[in-house]
Formats: C-alpha cells, structure tokens, sequence
C-alpha cells in the first residue's frame, strides 16, 4: 500500500505566506484545515512553512509525507452525527531549526511571508535570559522567532511592508501582548536597535487569539480500520471536533487579509475579545463544571450519557440558559447559539468524555467557571440562580467521596481534600455547607453572607442526602 505523499496524492501546492512554530496535532486539525478551506474557496494562496519548535518532534515524519495529512471531523452538524475526512494539503515543507538553522533563518527573506501562527503550549511563550542572538538556534520560540524577526527586519531594510500579522494560538491570556512583549525585551537584551523596536512596535500586528476545538489526535486504536477506509498510509492522521471557533482580536484591517467570511468559518474578527473569553469559561467549561457532581451522583458516568437522560440533560439545559447565558454581555442571539452549540458538543458520539476526568480540582474550577455566573446573576436580577446552586450542593456532597457506596477517586489539592474528609466527619449537612461556603480560601469571598444563598444550599444538600441524587434532581427539574 502506497504512503500519502505529493506523488500519490492529487494536490495543490501554494505560495509560502505563513510561518508557523508548531506542527502537532491541534494546529493541524485547527488552524491548517481552515487555511486549508480558505486556499479551496477563497483562493487565499496561503502554504505553511511549519517549524519544530523543539528539539524532538514530527517535522520529519511531516516532510516524509509531503506535508500531507488526513483529518478526520467527528461529531454533530447541522443536528446530525457525521464523521467526514479530508486530505490538508497547506503545509509545503517543514524545518527542524535544531538541524537546518540556516533554513530556518532563510524564510525571513521570503518576501511574500505575512502570517505567523503559532502553537508551543501554554509554556512555549516565556522569556529565557539564556538565549542570545547568534544562538542555533535559540531555546525559547520568543528567542527563535526574534532572531527571524530581526533578519527580515535586516534583509528589507526595514521595509515597512515587510512586518508580519502574528497570531499565537497558546493557551494564555493575552499571548499576543505576551509575545510582543518578550520579543521587545530581546530586542533590548541584544541591542537590536532603535529602529528594529519601531518596526516590531509600528509595522508588526500581535493579535490575542481564542482558539476552541477538542482535537483528540491521532486515533491510535482504530488506525488499521483507517488504513483500510483511506486506502494508503498515512502516519499523521489527526481527529478532531466538528465545532470550531478562532475568535483574533486586532485592527480591522487584519480581518481584510483574512477571508474567512467567504468560506463559512467559525473566527470571529475583534477589537475586544474578553466577551468571548468570558462566555468560553461561563457556558463551556462554566456547563461541564456544573455537570460533574450532578451526572455523576445520578449514576452516570459521561458527559453525553448525561445530555443523553432526560432528567439530567434538561437540568444542564435549563441552568445554561436560564442563569448562565443572563449574565453574559454578548447579544443573546449569539449566547443561544454559542450554547446550543456547546450542548451539541456535549452529545458527540464520537467522543467519550468521561465526568471523572473534568473532575479533577473541581472547587477551583468552580470558583473561576462558576462562582461568577452566580455572583453576576443575583446581582443582575436580585434572586437566587438555583441550578447552580444545586450543582454547588452537589459539589459538597461530591466531596463527601461516596456514590451509592462506592468511593469517588477524588482528585483535588491535598488541603481541599482534608478539608471536606474533616467536615463530613461530623456527618452533619448544614455545618457542612455552612463551612464550605464560609471557606475564602475557595471562592475568595464568604458565601454565607449572601442574602438566603447558605438556605438554599443546605435545603438542596439535605435533600441530596436524604434521597439521593436521583430524586432531589426530578422534584428540582419538575
């Protein structure tokens, strides 16, 4: 059977504009499928020079294969189940800078290059004292991408066309300002002059990015079946999400570069990107963290099982829309669909995600995802959000480390752990609550001193207790 290449494969080839530091499996299955939608719809002509921001990694698996790979989509669209793949074929070639620097060095001479895209992990964008401009190459992708910076800066005499549109896509709040940031501090750690600061500060675009797609990877257990399906080898294959969202926040004129309105796509142009932020963290990571105590002390084991019962799913649903999508600034057509479409998410039958899993540092993740929506909500309608009240109850009751005489694997930090192992041990509910609710170190605030919140936790949690999950949550749904 013949391996996926360009000899093998009826594809395009495209003009290097973009750079990009990562090669892994979420920039493949994110950002290079919609550079990949846009080259096909759009004419964007827009191919990838992909770098290893590390020293170990899949640059020579990548060229082997031409650049090529196959993404495979899975999960609900327009309302139905459907799992489609495709051949991505933006990628021209891929540089290791730990064995070619010299390549490396020489796309910064290219004069058609304008993008840069990055994915180094939530680590990758950091400052490192240790890293010198005649480094090859440097450790950090900020040194990297400096020394690049600074060559083309040199090779085009500061041409004031010749800057860059930067989108990092790491996992970091504000990672373009991070970014620009650190390399400006290189600039001045290596006196790269006056007039190389002006051209970064003046003729460079750092966007913010969101980015969103569950991007499970290369589907190990089911590659033989793939093989057979594909009908050639192909070492990258690379699963994804069907739901996809790049929310960049930058000057108008970035969205003008960008056709990604012509194609149908998910990204969202920007001058104010804490909105989306905001309603990211709110109903989707806000949803599942509400999720985990109540679908897992009902009996249930995943996050679609739990969408899946109907008691459950219209709990989760109705606390989404009644009292997490009221607090939200964005118009609420766009929350509707934002949380619709997180509810699709959540029903995938082509991804199994365990409540368990979510569980891990659940009074933290309550504090940053939930606490807010209800802090927002009592103050926006001067009432008691009471789903997520019930979620909070049933996190105290979660934390007791019992389901139907079975111990819950509670993972927490140690003190949050001793702390509920102390207050069940007195086996008294409300003080419970009250303790839990009182504890600033968890929500940084003394709960109880809101206006009836400790009633209404203490009736959910001693309902909880006396009945079990399964019939407090019907007579609460009801």
């Amino acid at each position: 059977m013949e391996s996926l290449n360009r000899s093998t494969a009826n594809v395009k080839t495209y003009t290097e504009r973009i750079i990009q530091f990562g090669e892994g499996n979420f920039l493949r299955a994110f950002a290079n499928w919609m550079i990949h939608e846009m080259n096909k719809n759009a004419n964007f002509d827009a191919g990838v020079v992909a770098v290893q921001p590390i020293d170990q990694g899949l640059i020579k698996m990548l060229n082997d294969q031409d650049g090529l790979y196959t993404l495979y989509l899975n999960g609900i669209k327009n309302g139905e189940a459907i799992s489609e793949h495709q051949i991505v074929d933006c990628i021209q070639r891929g540089i290791n800078p730990y064995e070619g620097y010299a390549d490396y060095l020489a796309v910064a001479e290219n004069p058609d290059l304008r993008f840069m895209i990055s994915n180094t992990t939530e680590a990758g964008i950091a400052y490192n004292a240790e890293d010198k401009l005649d480094d090859a190459p440097q450790t950090s992708f900020p040194g990297k991408l400096t020394a690049l910076l600074y060559k083309r800066f040199q090779t085009f005499n500061g041409a004031s066309d010749k800057g860059l549109i930067l989108i990092p896509c790491e996992l970091i709040d504000k990672n373009g300002d991070n970014l620009k940031k650190i390399i400006l501090q290189y600039a001045a750690d290596w006196n790269l002059g006056e007039a190389f600061v002006n051209w970064i500060e003046n003729d460079n675009i750092f966007c913010n990015s969101l980015v969103d797609r569950i991007v499970p990877g290369y589907p190990r257990d089911k590659m033989d079946a793939i093989t057979k399906e594909l009908g050639y080898k192909d070492n990258l294959v690379v699963e994804g999400e069907q739901f996809h969202l790049w929310v960049i926040e930058g000057p108008a004129s970035v969205k003008e570069e960008i056709p990604a309105e012509a194609c149908g796509l998910n990204i969202v142009f920007t001058d104010n990107m804490e909105p989306y932020r905001t309603r990211k963290v709110r109903i989707l990571n806000g949803a599942h963290t509400t999720l985990v105590p109540v679908g897992y002390l009902y009996g249930i084991d995943k996050v679609r099982e739990s969408l899946e019962d109907e008691v459950v799913g219209t709990y989760l649903k109705n606390t989404i829309f009644n009292e997490i999508c009221p607090t939200l600034d964005l118009p609420e057509a766009e929350l509707n669909q934002f949380a619709n479409d997180v509810l699709d998410r959540f029903r995938n039958p082509y991804l199994e995600h365990a409540l368990m899993s979510i569980s891990l540092n659940s009074t933290s993740k309550f504090k940053t995802r939930v606490l807010p929506s209800v802090l927002e909500y009592i103050r926006r309608k001067n009432a008691l959000p009471q789903g997520l009240l019930f979620s909070l109850a049933s996190l105290i009751a979660f934390y007791k480390g019992d389901r139907n005489g079975e111990a819950i694997a509670l993972k927490d930090d140690q003190s949050a752990l001793d702390f509920f192992k102390t207050q069940w041990a007195t086996g008294d509910a409300a003080a419970v609550a009250k303790a839990t609710l009182a504890n600033t170190d968890f929500w940084g605030t003394d709960l109880t001193a809101i206006d009836g919140l400790e009633a209404a936790v203490v009736a959910h949690l001693e309902s909880i207790q006396a009945n079990g999950m399964k019939a407090s949550l019907q007579t609460f749904v009801k």
